[in-house]
């Protein structure tokens, strides 16, 4: 299957997108993609061989799970590249448009349980809230 891409430009310096992208005390703000959803915990090892894992939870506690994953390349400011624990792999990219703006590009392996368009819409909303979140903070 075809890596699934999406991208968001945000209003923002590279260096803060980065930082509230891999720092758990921000990542528990904005990793969900609906707000009935919450993500209590996060753990992040940021180099290449170190792991990552979110907790991500129903607000009413009806459903949850970890998602978790495994550094392959790390750049600061610039590009990570992980794999999932069932070998799907993620890449994010930082792209610095100017010194305020900066292009935030995933690509992902999609898996095959749900649809293509189901996913790219789940990642979507996460990173807009990502989005909203930094510009806001």
């Amino acid at each position: 299957m075809e890596p699934v891409k999406i991208d968001i430009t945000i209003l923002e310096p590279v260096q803060k997108v980065w930082d509230y992208y891999n720092t758990p005390k921000h990542i528990m703000k904005w990793n969900f993609a609906h707000e009935s959803w919450q993500c209590p915990s996060s753990e992040n090892d940021l180099r290449v061989g170190g792991k990552f894992k979110n907790r991500m939870e129903a607000k009413d506690g009806s459903f949850g799970f970890d998602f978790e994953g495994v550094y392959d390349e790390v750049i600061p400011n610039e590009k990570i590249k992980y794999h999932m624990e069932d070998g799907r792999n993620v890449e994010v990219n930082f792209d610095e448009i100017d010194e305020s703006t900066t292009k935030v590009r995933i690509e992902f392996d999609p898996e095959k349980q749900n649809s293509v368009e189901m996913q790219r819409d789940g990642w979507y909303a996460i990173l807009n809230n990502f989005h909203k979140y930094v510009e806001n903070h």
